[in-house]
């Protein structure tokens, strides 16, 4: 009968090189469910934020600074499913890097830069909302495309020039060259960072993740007192169905915000708290562990679509054009996606 894990079987990555990485060997019953999985996690990514980039830039009623924040997401997610996570698939299911050290270098940038990407249009996003719920006369004079336009690149210009930066300057394994050297081996591809890299890494978590949290914490108390002044407003008219629409209009409002806030701390965190603990107990986190935690976070780009936009209708009517193909001959630029 055939194990899961065979670690009497001692593989290695390349077995007629000398220095190669030993190859954890999985069944071939677990190596499929892997590629399976990690593959429709994949596709699920792609596919989900290449509809809400299409419908965005085809639909004129959408071209608004928010949609555009919307937008820059999901190609920051979009371009994590086509460039990072189809070869983290494999490294993860053959436990082995077949694609050399300079375009593992090069991967590991992609896949901080897009992540890190990701985050701060959350907060951005976050900060949006907040102007448009707590003042909504002056929230377009505040909030215009230019302004939105230098979110979206902060956002960019940040996250790739900040992991660029570290891994091609060598700056991440100042001071534990030592280490580096002792686990390194043909067939790895796991940056290690220092304390101090670590530490900021740590930092451009925490601050959009607390931002995010003040924001949608005062966005959530602001929606509540406004629902409750115009249902006493409107109380003498229809008191009961109008509590009912301002009721779901609450519950609506609280399961997106709830969702958005939810979904990232719990898909992020275990991977920060796993980084600073790896550098700061001596690294004694297993590979297999990265590897888990590294798709977590990858689950958020790909719940992103289905979070900040599968729950607004005018995302499925935009589909259901798309999907049907009527864009390729009829004109459906100008179409009203809004429901009445």
């Amino acid at each position: 009968m055939t194990s899961a894990l065979l670690p009497n079987e001692v593989q290695y990555c390349f077995e007629n090189i000398n220095g190669s990485c030993y190859k954890t060997p999985f069944s071939s019953g677990i190596r499929i469910t892997l590629y399976v999985v990690l593959c429709l996690l994949t596709i699920l990514t792609l596919v989900g934020n290449f509809m809400v980039i299409i419908s965005i830039a085809y639909f004129k009623q959408l071209h608004s600074p928010t949609n555009f924040l919307v937008a820059s997401l999901a190609c920051a997610d979009f371009c994590l499913g086509l460039t990072v996570m189809p070869f983290s698939s494999i490294r993860s299911v053959e436990t082995c890097w077949y694609f050399g050290d300079t375009f593992c270098r090069f991967h590991s940038c992609l896949d901080a830069s897009f992540c890190y990407s990701s985050i701060f249009h959350l907060c951005f996003i976050s900060i949006d909302r907040y102007v448009a719920v707590t003042d909504p006369l002056i929230y377009p004079i505040k909030f215009t495309v230019p302004v939105s336009g230098m979110f979206i690149a902060v956002a960019w210009t940040i996250s790739f020039v900040y992991t660029f930066s570290i891994v091609f300057s060598g700056a991440n394994d100042v001071g534990i060259e030592e280490f580096t050297n002792a686990l390194s081996c043909v067939g790895s591809c796991q940056l290690v960072y220092n304390k101090t890299w670590v530490v900021v890494s740590a930092v451009l978590f925490i601050i959009p993740f607390f931002t995010m949290i003040a924001l949608y914490s005062r966005i959530f108390a602001v929606v509540k007192r406004q629902a409750r002044v115009i249902e006493a407003m409107n109380n003498t008219q229809s008191s009961e169905n109008y509590s009912d629409r301002v009721a779901k209009r609450e519950r609506k409002a609280a399961k997106i915000l709830g969702i958005a806030v939810i979904a990232f701390l719990v898909l992020w965190t275990p991977y920060s708290i796993t980084v600073m603990t790896d550098a700061f107990f001596n690294f004694i986190i297993p590979p297999l562990v990265f590897d888990i935690v590294v798709w977590f976070t990858y689950s958020n780009s790909a719940i992103n679509p289905l979070i900040y936009s599968l729950f607004y209708p005018w995302f499925r009517k935009a589909i259901k054009v798309i999907v049907s193909c009527k864009i390729l001959w009829l004109d459906c630029s100008t179409m009203n996606l809004f429901p009445e």
